[in-house]
């Protein structure tokens, strides 16, 4: 008896009926054509810049990113140009984006483009994902767009939209769900202007089908939608339940010296990693200020007096509280190296504001010499 034929792997593209994947194509394309955004990195074919605008976009909204995508580029060029910069210079183009990871990625990535692809980004997603600070999304929007391989990609936008369209349940982050996302931006890409139908997905999950107050009536593949259909459309995706911000307080030491300033740079890992900074020890709220001098000391190697303070600056971020109490401290010896930081230095107040550091710290900063941190 002869064995069973084993059936053959299905393709991503048959997993939605051709008449309407080619509807639902032809129906964005159009759409994108006439709607679309007039945004800066849409008139180049430059691959970094691309590149650059993709990084800059995750987490960060539109308007915000253009002037940053600008200057950016006006600083560093080229790859080689970014690779060649000092990452000090790099976190500094990049202070006030936040979630500085992508500066730091951004850097090494364009070092091994350097050393490993003689200065040019690879043109396909496999490729790039062999780099730092490249996820499968990263890699899909740049392969794309850039080089127009039909590779594809799901951000928050683009979930919301294949959601709705192919009625798609379970929460954000659910595994299955995610799947299910990714075989379907990975069978309706293939086609002319893979990276125009990538932008396309993404433009109408941000202007048209939007988390709150969708505009269905305005929809070029309503007819598509089985959420639109079966009169579901404000319940799919389910929103994804936040964690409330952790609440962190840090103590700030203050350290004034013949008009200068002690500035500290970060560890490359964790919050505001590589960045600089007054010298900051975690405590707690109600940490008294010989313990908070404790931390501080054990993080300078210094030894240190809390003199007085001079406030507190509070910022909100992304998944934390933060509370920075200003003291104004001294101490014997004036420290030039400390176990916590990679580097210090005494700044001016201008010298300090030109250095790599978070709009948090540069707020910080502010505060203390608007308090008279620099006068006795």
């Amino acid at each position: 008896m002869s064995p069973p034929r084993k059936s053959k792997a299905s393709s991503p593209a048959s997993l939605v009926e051709p008449a309407r994947r080619e509807a639902i194509r032809a129906g964005l394309l159009a759409w994108y054509d006439r709607q679309k955004r007039d945004l800066p990195w849409r008139r180049t074919r430059d691959p970094y810049a691309i590149w650059l605008s993709e990084v800059m976009l995750q987490q960060t909204q539109v308007a915000t990113v253009i002037p940053y995508w600008e200057r950016f580029l006006q600083r560093f060029p080229t790859v080689e140009a970014l690779a060649a910069a000092p990452l000090p210079d790099v976190l500094a183009g990049w202070r006030g984006l936040g979630y500085y990871s992508r500066a730091r990625n951004l850097h090494r990535a364009a070092q091994e483009i350097v050393s490993r692809f003689g200065g040019r980004l690879p043109s396909t997603a496999a490729e790039l994902l062999t780099l730092p600070g490249f996820g499968r999304y990263t890699a899909g929007a740049v392969a794309s767009i850039a080089f127009s391989e039909p590779a594809p990609l799901v951000d928050g936008n683009v979930a919301r939209v294949l959601s709705r369209l192919f009625e798609i349940e379970g929460a954000p982050g659910d595994k299955a769900r995610e799947a299910r996302l990714w075989e379907l931006a990975t069978a309706l890409v293939p086609g002319e202007r893979p990276g125009d139908f990538n932008q396309a997905l993404m433009e109408h999950g941000a202007t048209v089908c939007r988390p709150e107050k969708p505009l269905c009536l305005l929809c070029p593949v309503r007819e598509q939608c089985l959420a639109y259909r079966h009169g579901r459309v404000d319940e799919l995706p389910p929103a994804k339940v936040r964690a409330a911000p952790k609440r962190m307080t840090l103590a700030v030491a203050v350290w004034a010296h013949e008009g200068r300033l002690l500035l500290a740079r970060r560890s490359e890992k964790g919050l505001f990693g590589g960045l600089w900074e007054l010298p900051t020890a975690e405590v707690e709220d109600d940490t008294s200020d010989p313990d908070s001098a404790t931390k501080l000391a054990e993080a300078l190697g210094a030894e240190v007096s809390v003199r007085g303070h001079l406030g507190t600056v509070r910022r909100q971020l992304t998944h934390r509280a933060l509370s920075l109490r200003l003291l104004r401290v001294t101490g014997r010896q004036h420290p030039t190296r400390a176990p916590a930081f990679q580097e210090l230095r005494w700044c001016t107040p201008n010298e300090a504001s030109s250095l790599g550091m978070s709009t948090a710290m540069h707020k910080a900063l502010e505060a203390a010499v608007s308090a008279g941190a620099l006068h006795d």
